[in-house]
């Protein structure tokens, strides 16, 4: 009976077994690392109607990847199964897509929450477990679900500290005028919560800068919100879950609004008397919801309207150029708790602004991301303090004083000091361009010790000199704190170069001070997204930081920028163009080419990064125009006559020395063309676009024949050709534009003008800076790439860093010889090249084939002078890791592959010939292995791996 009972039990679990394969979970203990929904973790406020859905997985052994996937959403925990799913259960898919997945379910409601999760099965068919649940919410989505709120703005400007003007004077104005812009407005009211609540969201849309208090308490730690934008077009609001911040009974809501850049009213205006509207919006406003749900089912919200109360307070100025001034003799005590006195504050006023669309921020916020204390302070040649902080930041000052009532503290901030280091120097700072410099004003009310820093403005400053102060500053009284977009630093690069290293850390450094919600050219005198500037250092910023939303954000304000323009040589017909500039009213001109191909290129590079093709797909029809509009500026020879030219060149003053541009504008704008023409190939195909696929291919021909026999010349008494300057010919070599045959004789020519004319340096702007190394290294010269790199002597990056800079100026210029140095000191723009560290030192690269690092290739190309390099890659199948080092001739890589991705290896033919994997030579390690050769490279799937080889 036993041994029945046995069998029986023994048939039942075989026949269990067999019908249920599918449910065992893999040997192989696949794990999931991350789960995104929109390349985030459990979002709250998703506004697509098709979200994407990723996950990271982690996994032992090799050539690991996927094969299937089943992903399930619901509308409550209880219902994620198989059976009840009432979203979505896409069942079993044959795919081995692990990243942005669009979502196919049901339409998905405004502010509901929803759960999902995955398995997937590997190439062997094994399933692994269901990953842990995950949450997304869905946003407002729609301007109807923003209810009965309104907008409101201050009804009376009712400021009357003497400190509430400033003096405004451009450099092209004759006398400085007093300008006071529009007022900080404070606003209040109080709700009765009468029930238990079970959640508590709020949504507020600031139209210029806004902080939300809630019972006394700042809600959030963002700072500057919202991202600036084309608010007539495209405005953000932002989220918050303020449950835990309610309390029963009576609660206080206060907002305090600033100019932001849409009340910016006073910088740029020709007259800021006659024209008080200046670049500006309008008057700061803001809207605000809170979406209450109660334990009991029912619900209510709560919203700015007519019946908030109005007054201004102690920021008696604000403007994003000039700075804030707090007069704390205005202060008006604990105006945002309950009970509150406001019997004479007056009633707000509901405004009707022009706003097209408003969205959920979908970007990392601001933030005060990191503190500095003083590293010296002196004395200035006019007897007051200065204090250096010893780095080159983007943000503000946080004062602690005790002063007499009345006392006028005035913090100057500039980001150097004059060449014999006695005392400030305005250069950038001291309003010139934009007519504000930059200072903070604090006027004492004369009590205790008195706490402040700013809310409305951000300055770019290594240094402040304080005015007003009876003591010494020290870190008790003065800070700085940098302000930020928090982008999330994901890569990492380190190598045997100290020299390299610091150069690595001071182009992050002149990123992360120039995003504020968008790509600035710079923290202090514009803060402008300059197009051309912003896609010179993209590459390098996708390399280092989680980028994704950013640069998909940054798509939309150049989107919402375009301008009717009308053709070139076809003037009858109309384009939408960006200008040079965006976003904001402060345009200058139509895009010229080299600036205006940021258009299709951050798609192209977001693309390559991520592998997502939605931003393409997106953005198809603006980039085909952009294209059609630039091809409207061809002449007889096939050249488009149009540029802005090679951006800062050692020496180059526009004005004072515009012949330092060696390159001539039309020739580096077309060899940029030529490269987005190829791209806009890529995209047609994407799109199925036949025609304008081939179009392009034609365009591209087309260009290249004319490009070479228009600009490619020999140089004279040597056997050697180029394209007249070291910017064009770098482009060429890196876009493709150089025919097969003149390859080696046009990098000599690079060469010989580096070398023989130029003394071992370059003469490159920004067009030819982000690739003169990756394109030496890659023809064999990385010993010359790394030389002009390195050399002490002006013109060179380390030449910049002996010069005591942390970041890097906008100018190329010998230091020494001028009083202070002049312009910007901080223009990513000029980070650009960094990129080479990793493409090139690193040798990570993802394949344009397959992008999003689903193919990556691996080959580090590098000088003699650096022994090894380490760089870590962040992609959405989890870190690429790379470290090599070189010892006796013989390179050895410690190469990380994730799990569902191939690297690519390159090797030359003797290099194949010794290349050993995991210590086994390549013959018997593919026997073991599924790996490929081919001519030039070797496939390896998911893996740790230990490769070496000889040098050839």
């Amino acid at each position: 009976m036993i041994k029945k009972r046995y069998l029986f039990f023994s048939v039942f679990l075989a026949l269990f077994s067999f019908t249920c394969k599918e449910e065992i979970p893999s040997k192989q203990l696949l794990s999931f690392n991350s789960l995104l929904v929109n390349f985030k973790e459990n979002p709250l406020t998703i506004e697509s109607e098709k979200p994407v859905f990723s996950w990271v997985i982690a996994v032992e052994g090799f050539n690991k990847s996927q094969s299937a996937y089943h992903i399930l959403v619901a509308s409550s925990q209880e219902n994620l199964n198989e059976d009840d799913a009432d979203l979505w259960n896409s069942n079993k898919v044959n795919s081995d897509k692990s990243t942005f997945v669009k979502y196919q379910g049901k339409s998905l409601e405004p502010l509901q929450k929803y759960f999902w999760k995955v398995k997937i099965w590997d190439e062997q068919d094994m399933v692994s477990r269901w990953s842990e649940v995950q949450e997304f919410q869905m946003g407002l989505v729609d301007t109807k679900n923003w209810g009965d709120s309104k907008w409101i703005t201050l009804n009376k400007d009712t400021r009357t500290s003497e400190h509430r003007f400033r003096g405004y004077k451009r450099g092209d104005m004759k006398k400085e005028k007093p300008v006071d812009g529009f007022a900080a407005s404070y606003f209040r009211n109080e709700m009765d919560l009468s029930k238990d609540i079970e959640n508590a969201q709020v949504y507020i849309c600031g139209l210029g800068y806004y902080e939300l208090y809630l019972n006394g308490t700042k809600v959030g730690d963002h700072v500057l919100d919202p991202a600036p934008s084309n608010y007539d077009k495209q405005a953000y609001y932002v989220n918050y879950d303020i449950t835990e911040q309610l309390k029963s009974g009576k609660n206080a809501f206060g907002i305090i609004v600033g100019n932001g850049f849409y009340g910016q009213n006073i910088s740029w205006s020709r007259d800021p008397e006659s024209n008080k509207k200046g670049v500006s919006y309008g008057p700061p406003t803001v809207r605000c919801l809170v979406k209450l749900n109660y334990k009991d089912g029912t619900s209510a919200d709560f919203y700015t309207d007519e019946n908030w109360k109005e007054a201004t307070g102690p920021i008696v100025f604000n403007n994003i150029y000039g700075g804030d001034t707090y007069d704390a003799r205005y202060e008006l005590g604990d105006w945002n708790t309950v009970g509150y006195n406001d019997v004479k504050w007056g009633n707000a006023k509901v405004a009707s602004p022009q706003v097209k669309k408003i969205s959920a921020s979908q970007i990392p916020p601001i933030k005060k991301l990191k503190e500095f204390e003083p590293q010296k302070v002196f004395k200035g040649l006019d007897g007051n303090w200065i204090v250096d902080f010893g780095q080159n930041i983007a943000g503000w000052v946080k004062l602690n004083v005790q002063e007499k009532q009345g006392q006028l503290i005035e913090i100057t901030t500039t980001e150097a000091l004059l060449t014999n280091g006695k005392d400030i120097f305005p250069g950038s700072t001291g309003g010139g361009a934009n007519g504000m410099a930059q200072i903070y004003k604090y006027i004492c009310k004369g009590s205790e010790i008195e706490a402040w820093e700013p809310k409305f403005s951000y300055h770019g400053f290594r240094y402040a000199k304080i005015k007003g102060v009876s003591t010494k500053p020290d870190a008790n009284m003065i800070k700085a704190i940098l302000v930020a977009t928090d982008i999330q630093e994901t890569g990492s690069f380190t190598s045997s170069d100290e020299l390299l290293n610091k150069m690595h850390s001071i182009s992050k450094w002149t990123i992360v001070d120039n995003v504020h919600g968008i790509p600035e050219d710079c923290p202090h005198r514009e803060k402008c997204g300059w197009l051309g500037d912003a896609h010179a250092f993209c590459e390098y910023a996708l390399y280092n930081y989680d980028m994704y939303d950013f640069y998909k954000k940054y798509m939309e304000d150049i989107r919402t920028q375009m301008r009717p323009t009308k053709g070139h040589n076809n003037p009858e017909i109309k384009f939408q163009v960006p200008t040079m500039i965006a976003p904001g009213k402060r345009t200058s001109t139509y895009a010229k080419i080299d600036w205006g191909v940021a258009t299709m290129y951050l798609p192209w590079y977001n693309y390559k990064f991520y592998g997502d093709k939605a931003i393409v797909k997106e953005y198809y029809e603006d980039m085909k125009g952009l294209t059609n509009f630039y091809l409207n500026y061809k002449d007889i020879n096939g050249i488009m006559q149009d540029g802005m030219g090679d951006w800062c060149p050692p020496r180059w003053d526009r004005r004072k020395n515009p012949s330092a541009m060696e390159c001539d504008p039309i020739i580096s704008a077309n060899a940029y063309f030529y490269d987005v023409l190829g791209i806009m190939e890529t995209f047609a195909r994407m799109n199925n676009d036949a025609a304008y696929e081939a179009q392009m291919k034609q365009e591209k021909e087309a260009l290249k024949k004319a490009f070479n026999k228009e600009f490619l010349v020999e140089i004279p008494n040597t056997k050697h050709k180029w394209y007249q300057s070291q910017t064009a010919t770098v482009q060429a070599l890196q876009f493709g534009l150089v025919p097969e045959s003149d390859i080696e004789s046009i990098v000599n020519g690079l060469a010989y003008d580096i070398v023989e004319v130029k003394g071992g340096h370059h003469s490159t702007g920004i067009h030819g800076n982000r690739y003169i190394y990756t394109v030496l290294s890659k023809y064999g010269k990385a010993d010359l790439a790394h030389q002009i790199l390195t050399t002490p002597n002006f013109p060179s990056q380390t030449y910049v860093m002996n010069s005591g800079f942390t970041t890097w100026p906008e100018r190329q210029f010998v230091w020494e010889e001028m009083e202070g140095p002049t312009n910007s000191l901080n223009h990513p723009m000029h980070s650009g090249f960094a990129a080479y560290f990793y493409e090139s030192l690193g040798g990570v690269k993802s394949s344009e084939d397959q992008p999003g690092y689903k193919v990556f290739n691996v080959n580090p190309e590098f000088p003699t002078a650096i022994t090894n390099t380490e760089v870590k890659v962040p992609t959405p199948y989890g870190d690429i890791t790379n470290t090599w080092t070189l010892k006796n001739e013989v390179l050895s890589m410690k190469l990380n592959v994730p799990f569902n991705t191939q690297a690519r290896v390159i090797v030359t033919p003797s290099e194949l010939e010794s290349l050993k994997i995991n210590g086994v030579p390549i013959t018997e390690f593919k026997q073991n292995n599924p790996i490929k050769i081919a001519d030039g490279f070797v496939i390896l799937g998911s893996g740790d791996y230990t490769i070496a080889y000889s040098k050839s």
